[in-house]
Order: C-alpha cells, then sequence, then structure tokens
C-alpha cells in the first residue's frame, strides 16, 4: 500500500529526532572516552588564552549541585534522567512534527543519557571543556551538558514562537 509505514506514522515520524539524540550521546560518550584515556584526573592541557581541556570529575549535577551531599545524589540524578529519558521520548511521539521543539527535546535526551551513562559506569559524569577568564573559571562541563543547553535553549525560542503565532 502506498505511504504506510511499518513502524507507524508516530514511531517512524520520532526516527530522526531519536537518530540526532543517537548521534550526541555517541560524541558525548566518545569524547568522554578520550579524556579517560589520554587524561588523568586534574591534568589540564592550554588550548587558548581562554580555554582548556581537562580531567574532572562531578559527582553533582549542574555546575556541581550537590556533588558533597554523601552519594545519595548518585541515584537522586540517575533516576531524575531516566524519567526524563521516558517524558522526552512520550513527549517525542506526541509531537515529532514539531521540528524545533523536537530538536530541542532530541538534544535534551541525547544529553541526558549520555549523563547518565556516566553517573553508571563510573560514579559520577566526566568534564573536560573548560572555559576561563582573567582568572575566573567557568565549571566544566562536556558535549552532553552543550547539547542540554542547547535544548534548553531551542525550548525557550519554541515557547517564544509559539506565544507570537497564537497572538
Amino acid at each position: 500500500m502506498a505511504g504506510k509505514r511499518t513502524f507507524g506514522s508516530a514511531s517512524a515520524s520520532m526516527l530522526p529526532w531519536l537518530g540526532l539524540a543517537l548521534i550526541i550521546l555517541m560524541a558525548d560518550q566518545f569524547t568522554k572516552v578520550l579524556i579517560l584515556g589520554y587524561y588523568a584526573l586534574g591534568d589540564s592541557t592550554p588550548v587558548t588564552s581562554f580555554f582548556n581541556i581537562v580531567r574532572v570529575h562531578n559527582t553533582g549535577a549542574a555546575f556541581s549541585f550537590l556533588a558533597n551531599a554523601g552519594g545519595w545524589q548518585h541515584w537522586l540524578f540517575v533516576g531524575i534522567g531516566v524519567v526524563a529519558t521516558l517524558f522526552i521520548l512520550w513527549m517525542l511521539k506526541s509531537h515529532s512534527g514539531q521540528k524545533l521543539f523536537s530538536f530541542a527535546l532530541a538534544c535534551i535526551l541525547g544529553g541526558a543519557v549520555g549523563n547518565v551513562i556516566d553517573r553508571l559506569m563510573y560514579g559520577y559524569v566526566v568534564d573536560f571543556l573548560d572555559f576561563h577568564w582573567r582568572g575566573s573559571h567557568f565549571p566544566a562541563f562536556n558535549v552532553a551538558d552543550s547539547a542540554i543547553t542547547v535544548g534548553a535553549i531551542a525550548l525557550i525560542l519554541d515557547e517564544i514562537l509559539r506565544v507570537r503565532r497564537g497572538r
């Protein structure tokens, strides 16, 4: 039959977004494997006057929030990541035709899964991108964190555009 898909229309239209999330996940894990293989904890390589490659272990959340909480936060963040993954998959299935929204969700999905994998495999998230300016360092982050940030910005932009269309 013409036009019939074997996955069903919702699942098939999700595939590009799941593919994007997978690419993000693979890039994240590949870069972390390189850092773990070539850098000892605390090693740093200056790249520019404002950027270093470092190896940092983050047991907390963004900006090392709850990093010294005693260990219980590990399972909290894994649980949040799993719940977020399931929710994002449901949202992608329901809204895969909304391109900017789905792009945002795919970015967040790839990043969230990447950081959950770290927590499960190592007990911490591997961070390695270190930006600094005039003696002040922004907390180190990774590809997953970057994807989550891009996804969050895209969600905000999608909402602004949606509100403007509604006027």
